[in-house]
């Protein structure tokens, strides 16, 4: 199966729909009457449907198995036709929407079994995926907007040649993967006061996010936070409460950052552990939904 430990769990949401088609207003009176030989198709299908939802993953191969915590089945008649609709809802690491549509199909196969004593012309028909929502179809919503972005590396070693980046160049891919052009680059030394100065520069010029990489930690260089605390007018604690929960649940000592976030005047300021899989733990639990903050900022709203 596919590798999904990287992902978050969400909300996510599926329809799928299935359209039994039968050849005769007959044959419609026998469902909606509850006279089919067999015996109430609309409650058979439904059990049916549930059954087959909850059964994904053992009948397709590389579907994880997830909690199914919510299923709805309905029904809807249009002329000699009957769309099945099959509504699931998880909160998880990936989406349902193979659970909804097999959970359709499996409903539309027991109407066809159900209907074919009383007609031989009963026919299965599109099936398919009506809605999602969640996870990455969701991600469209939070852009960059064209959002001006910096990436600041706080680190001795690095600044001094003994070492190189790691940490900031793969934030500055990531951020580019989500739109941001041009992103601004830079490596300072572990010291409080051009850390301070980097961010008044940076907001002088228009920034609207700089993401600080390293110095989140306990030794007595690791000043980073210390150092952007007071600047920080506006704290967003729960983003690095986010992303030190997503951590931990790969590395328990994610609880020792001590990364801070916020906004200082009109820029966002967020800081990074000094690693690269730190770093890329944090671009993975933040982004790109962090992104909403300056929708609400700006008084706009994502239903």
């Amino acid at each position: 199966m596919v590798n999904i430990t990287h992902k978050s769990s969400t909300l996510r949401k599926a329809i799928a729909t299935a359209t039994v088609k039968t050849s005769s207003q007959a044959t419609i009176e026998a469902v909606q009457q509850r006279t089919v030989p067999k015996g109430d198709i609309f409650e058979f299908s439904r059990a049916a449907a549930l059954f087959g939802v909850k059964k994904t993953s053992d009948v397709i191969p590389d579907c994880h198995p997830l909690p199914v915590e919510y299923t709805a089945v309905t029904y809807e008649i249009q002329d000699l036709s009957i769309i099945i609709s099959v509504e699931v809802h998880t909160i998880y690491k990936t989406g349902v929407e193979v659970e909804a549509m097999h959970g359709a199909s499996v409903a539309a196969l027991v109407m066809y079994d159900m209907l074919k004593p009383i007609d031989k012309k009963v026919e299965i028909q599109n099936i398919r995926l009506l809605e999602k929502k969640g996870g990455k179809s969701d991600d469209q919503k939070y852009i960059s907007e064209n959002l001006k972005a910096a990436v600041v590396v706080c680190s001795d070693s690095v600044h001094s040649g003994q070492n190189e980046d790691t940490s900031g160049k793969v934030i500055v891919q990531k951020l580019e993967e989500y739109g941001f052009n041009d992103v601004e680059y830079l490596v300072v030394p572990d010291e409080a006061e051009e850390i301070q100065q980097t961010l008044v520069s940076y907001k002088n010029e228009g920034i609207k996010m700089v993401i600080f990489t390293g110095g989140t930690g306990v030794s007595p260089r690791d000043v980073t936070p210390d150092a952007l605390q007071s600047m920080i007018d506006r704290p967003l604690p729960g983003i690095m409460e986010t992303a030190r929960a997503y951590g931990q649940e790969r590395i328990k000592t994610s609880m020792l950052s001590r990364g801070v976030a916020g906004f200082s005047g009109e820029t966002l300021v967020l800081t990074f552990p000094g690693s690269e899989k730190g770093a890329a733990e944090y671009m993975q639990s933040l982004f790109p939904q962090v992104l909403h903050v300056f929708e609400v900022k700006k008084g706009n709203r994502h239903e």
